[in-house]
Formats: structure tokens, C-alpha cells, sequence
């Protein structure tokens, strides 16, 4: 990986000036997924952090084949993780966040961390009631059986191509999978799906909250996991709030916007809209 780190991070006045940017991965991913990101931005004189889920600090193939750290994984714990790493900076980043670490990126913003937030096909929070079809069936593998709630379920190429990368063939879709594919945990996607149900979910955000920071949502058009109707809806809660909301659609780019060709384009937006927020939604 190509992840700064407080050691390695860039030096300069430069670097002292810019904001930092922590970045968290998704479900059924490392942050390897940000890699092509985290070399863009660190080129630009930002300090860059990647740091996994807990219990995923391995490799893909390292977790592929040993996936039990992500069995044991819960939602509360993740987010702790984060915000321990956040209010370590020296200073507050700029959180972009993927998927499930979209949701992150929302609940660490309502707990008034982060100078901006930026949610990549971002995963819903409680509050947010949308649950397409296309979703249901991207996440199955997990949800078919709630019982056995502690489980690292993988996913076929078939399945990631669905899911992942549906505008492209399974043998197009294959270098995607072989580099960037793990199994997910089952009790997270769980604790995601039944966040409407349980009051006391750890995927709590504050819509109303006036003094949290800009947040931008970035919706992909092809996107089968969180379809961009949802991205827009879950943009739309915050509505009360007088903090900067916005939301922008990339279409025809699927879940796996930050890593498939184009890339450029929606990190140079994200990266853009959060050192010179405005509202657009």
C-alpha cells in the first residue's frame, strides 16, 4: 500500500497547509480500494491515511485466506476506530468514505469530527428507509441467513461483477475481483439493513445538526448497491440542517466508481468540492 502514514507522511509547508484525508473503505474491500487515490492526493502535498477496518490490516489474499478477523467484526467498533484515529491528527481532515465507510463518513460528521465529508455511493444510516431490489440482491450472500450473524461470507465473480462492476463483462471484471475482492462480514451488512429497527444502531446521525461539517454525497448512475435515488434521498434528510449538503451524480459509473477508468474524475470532484464546499442540494 501506498498509504501515508505519520511517519512517512509528506513534509513541507505545503503539506502543513493542506488538509489531511483520511479515507475508509467499504464493505467486500481493503484499503487497497483507495490506492489510486491515495497516490493522487498524497502527489498533491496532502497527508494521506487508509487504515482498515479493525482486523483487516492483512492483504486481500492474506484475508482471503484467512477471513475470521472479519467475522468478528461489528459496526460499533469500527466507528470508535475511526474517530480514534481522527482525533489523533494533528488537525481535522477531510473523511471520504465508500459504501458502508459513506455511513461512517456520516455518523463521524454528526459526532463533530472533520473539517468535510465526502460519501462515494455512500451506505444509508437510520433514518434513510430505501431498499431496492438491486441492493437486496447485491448483498444476499450476507443476508440470506440472519442467524449466523458472526460469519465471513465470500462473493463469486458473478456476484462481485453484479455488484461491483455491472457495466463490465464477468472476464472484464475479473482483475477487479483478483486484486481487490475479500469476504464480508455478515454482522455488519446486518447491522445495516436492520438500522430502522433498532433505535439505539450505531448508524445514528444527527440530521438536523447545524454545526457539522460540509458533506458531499457522490452517487454513481449504474450503481446497483446504493443506487443513486438512495444517495439522493439520504442527502435530502439533512435538509433542516443549515450546514452545506450536496450531492452529485456521476452517471454510468457503478459502486466501484474509485477504482474503474474515470476514477480521476470523481476523486479530482471530491477532492475539489471539499476544500471549496457549496450547497447543491
Amino acid at each position: 500500500m501506498t498509504t501515508s502514514t505519520p511517519e512517512t507522511a509528506p513534509a513541507g509547508n505545503s503539506a502543513q497547509m493542506l488538509p489531511p484525508i483520511v479515507l475508509i473503505h467499504g464493505l467486500w474491500m481493503t484499503p487497497r480500494s483507495w490506492e489510486k487515490w491515495v497516490e493522487r492526493y498524497s502527489s498533491r502535498g496532502h497527508k494521506v491515511w487508509a487504515p482498515s477496518w479493525p482486523g483487516m490490516e492483512g492483504e486481500v489474499e492474506q484475508l482471503r485466506s484467512d477471513p475470521s478477523p472479519i467475522a468478528r467484526q461489528d459496526i460499533a467498533s469500527i466507528l470508535d476506530h475511526y474517530e480514534g484515529i481522527i482525533r489523533g491528527l494533528d488537525r481535522p481532515p477531510i473523511i471520504m468514505g465508500h459504501s458502508f465507510g459513506g455511513a461512517f463518513t456520516q455518523v463521524l460528521l454528526s459526532r463533530g469530527l472533520g473539517a468535510a465529508g465526502v460519501g462515494v455511493d455512500a451506505g444509508t444510516v437510520r433514518g434513510v428507509l430505501d431498499l431496492p431490489l438491486s441492493t437486496l440482491r447485491s448483498a444476499w450472500s450476507l443476508l440470506r441467513n440472519p442467524l449466523a450473524r458472526h460469519r465471513a461470507v465470500p462473493l463469486t465473480l458473478e456476484q462481485f461483477q453484479y455488484a461491483f462492476t455491472n457495466t463490465l463483462s464477468a472476464e472484464e471484471s475479473k482483475p477487479f475481483y483478483d486484486r481487490y475482492y475479500v469476504p464480508g462480514s455478515r454482522n455488519v451488512l446486518l447491522t445495516g439493513s436492520n438500522a430502522n429497527l433498532n433505535p439505539r444502531t450505531p448508524l445514528r446521525v444527527d440530521f438536523a445538526k447545524d454545526d457539522r461539517a460540509p458533506l458531499l454525497f457522490i452517487a454513481g448512475g449504474a450503481d446497483h448497491v446504493v443506487p443513486a435515488s438512495v444517495n439522493k434521498h439520504n442527502a435530502a434528510k439533512y435538509a433542516k440542517s443549515k450546514a452545506i449538503t450536496a450531492y452529485k451524480e456521476f452517471p454510468g459509473r457503478t459502486h466501484f466508481t474509485a477504482g474503474m477508468d474515470g476514477w480521476e474524475e470523481v476523486a479530482d470532484y471530491a477532492l475539489s468540492w471539499a476544500l471549496n464546499p457549496t450547497a447543491t442540494t
